[in-house]
């Protein structure tokens, strides 16, 4: 069976044009048949390169898969408990065996708070002002590399379609000058081109499922982490 590459490397060219008159056409109409060749040749390449863009875009997805899940299972905090223990510590006052607790945790509901509490001696506007900005640095730090999951689920459908494209354009130039059976095979071939469309949606829909999981990982720390910090801001103005 003839293959989509030996099709789209025997497809014909953009037939030049021949006539008496070629010469007397306008500059802007050879422009455009030269745009055109140009264009076609470039279809003419293949999908195979598609394909294999798509393929390394499926390793890298497996990477942030896995170092997100390292990275989030490293920093799982049962925020029940510590901020019950936070806040027995609080009551009696014990500002600092409330600071080591913490300092056990490099997760955000923790560090966030410990940053925080650098500032008690200027009061709880300080304190309150401390825990925002490093609010904002932990969901940097959380949400790193999650961005690439959301960029190849938008994209990876298009990419696939494209290389699919790519290979039908291939299909049907070869088709134009092709005998009976080869014909047959060029079909097939045609068929051949839908595989990008379907590499790219198996590439695609992983990347969306992780991304959104991922996603509301996120917000639950980022939640978690405003109960710890409103915690230690209540005890502070109970003080005042």
């Amino acid at each position: 069976m003839l293959s989509l590459s030996a099709a789209t490397a025997n497809a014909p060219r953009a037939r030049r044009w021949s006539g008496p008159y070629s010469n007397s056409r306008p500059h802007g109409c050879r422009e455009t048949t030269m745009l055109t060749e140009i264009l076609l040749d470039f279809a003419l390449v293949g999908a195979e390169w598609v394909l294999w863009l798509l393929i390394l875009l499926s390793f890298a997805n497996v990477y942030v898969v896995l170092e997100k899940l390292r990275f989030f299972q490293q920093r799982k905090v049962d925020v029940h408990r510590l901020r019950l223990e936070f806040e027995e510590r609080l009551r009696s006052d014990d500002f600092d065996a409330a600071a080591t607790l913490l300092e056990g945790s490099d997760a955000m509901e923790a560090r966030v708070v410990l940053f925080g509490m650098r500032g008690l001696d200027r009061g709880p506007e300080a304190v309150e002002d401390l825990m925002k900005g490093a609010m904002a640095s932990e969901r940097t730090r959380y949400e790193k590399l999650i961005s690439l999951l959301a960029t190849t689920g938008n994209n990876a459908p298009f990419i696939g379609l494209f290389g699919t494209v790519l290979g039908i354009i291939g299909a049907f130039a070869a088709l134009g000058e092709a005998s009976e059976e080869a014909n047959q095979a060029v079909m097939a071939a045609i068929s051949e081109a839908l595989v990008a469309t379907g590499v790219g949606l198996m590439v695609a829909i992983p990347a969306v499922i992780m991304f959104n999981i991922f996603r509301q990982r996120v917000k639950t720390s980022t939640a978690q982490t405003e109960l710890m910090a409103r915690t230690l801001l209540a005890h502070l103005r109970r003080n005042d």
